[in-house]
């Protein structure tokens, strides 16, 4: 398994990146607001900052690694009509 290639397949759909990208703005208006602070604060941005870049890659390593994708296949062919 090529690291470069686990890093730029696209395996994150729309809706997929919609929920990473959630709980990165929560974090960032808790931390903003001052509900967080400290070693939490530090922990919740870490995983929040791998889920924004996850979704704005749109390629997540561990789905790759499991063989798992959100994305839709855009190669797929139709079936000619008859």
């Amino acid at each position: 398994m090529s690291i470069l290639k686990a890093l730029t397949t696209r395996n994150v759909g729309t809706v997929d990146r919609i929920v990473r990208i959630l709980p990165a703005i929560a974090v960032g208006i808790a931390w903003y607001s001052g509900w967080i602070a400290g070693g939490l604060a530090v922990i919740l941005a870490i995983g929040a900052g791998m889920l924004l870049v996850t979704s704005l890659l749109g390629s997540c390593s561990i789905y790759y690694m499991l063989g798992f994708s959100t994305c839709p296949i855009s190669g797929k062919q139709k079936s000619p009509r008859r």
